[in-house]
This record gives C-alpha cells, sequence and structure tokens, in this order.
C-alpha cells in the first residue's frame, strides 16, 4: 500500500479530512491525494499559494511574517497550515515552502530546502529538509515527506491527537 493509500484508511478510520497548503510543490501533494478513488471522503482541499500574496490572502499568513522571516520558512510554514484549518473544514493540515530550483537557492536557504508544518487544531510541527535532485526530484520528496507525516502520526498509538 502507498502512503496516500495508507493515509487515506487512517483518515477514514478518524473521520478527518486533510487540508494542504501548498507553495514549491504547486498542488503535487492535492494531486498526490486526489488520484485515490473515494478521496473526497477524506481530502477537504489543497491551497496552491505559489506567490507571497496569495499566501496573506488565501491563508491569512501575516505580510509582515513573509517580509521579515522569507516564504521559505519556518513561522510562514507554521502559520500557512494553521491558515489552511482555519479556511477549511478539515481536523489536519499539511503545508509546504521550499526552492524546488533550479534557481532561487541562496547560501542560507539552498535550492532542496523545504519548510513543513503540520497542524491539528491550534497544535503545529514543523520541521526543515534539504532534498538533493532536480526540480522534480525535490517536489517529489517533499510530497512523500509531507504524507509520511501524517500515516506516522495516525498510526502512532501513543499520539494524542
Amino acid at each position: 500500500m502507498n502512503t496516500c493509500q495508507s493515509l487515506a484508511t487512517l483518515l477514514l478510520a478518524e473521520k478527518y479530512k486533510l487540508a494542504t497548503a501548498e507553495s514549491c510543490t504547486g498542488g503535487l501533494i492535492a494531486a498526490a491525494c486526489t488520484d485515490l478513488a473515494g478521496s473526497s471522503d477524506w481530502f477537504e482541499c489543497g491551497f496552491v499559494t505559489y506567490s507571497n500574496q496569495s499566501k496573506t490572502e488565501m491563508l491569512g499568513v501575516d505580510a509582515r511574517l513573509i517580509s521579515t522571516c522569507g516564504a521559505v520558512s519556518e513561522p510562514v510554514a507554521r502559520a500557512m497550515a494553521l491558515g489552511a484549518l482555519e479556511h477549511s473544514e478539515a481536523q489536519l493540515s499539511v503545508a509546504v515552502t521550499g526552492v524546488a530550483g533550479p534557481s532561487g537557492g541562496s547560501a542560507e536557504k539552498p535550492v532542496g530546502t523545504v519548510w513543513f508544518a503540520w497542524a491539528h487544531a491550534s497544535h503545529v510541527e514543523s520541521e526543515v529538509q534539504h532534498f538533493a535532485g532536480d526540480r522534480a526530484a525535490i517536489r517529489a520528496a517533499t510530497v512523500q515527506h509531507a504524507l509520511a507525516y501524517w500515516v506516522t502520526r495516525l498510526q502512532d498509538p501513543k499520539a494524542s491527537l
């Protein structure tokens, strides 16, 4: 069973719905989820917020946060994840913002840098990953990592949501 199928099974069992807030993946996480038949039973919606303005307008990310920390940052990823919950009927969300390349990287945030955030109610967890490869490889790794978190978390009997 692949990651999306595992996630679908777990979300259905808990009666949860998922929302995504995506920047560097441009909707690939939502597409991976909705590739499965019956995904409307567990997938709520996806926000593709590629521009800074769309992060502010669609998800409520404070523009000052983006200008201070940069779009590719932990605070922005966390705000995106919470914004996805606030602007949907989902119980769980995942947000990604990163540099997929081949350009756009810097010494501080090289190509392959991706910030992730996962939210449930008012609880948010976040982390940064650095993926290698070309644009397609970085985006594919981002999709896999974004969804695998919820699979692991929902399978953990000690995890309370």
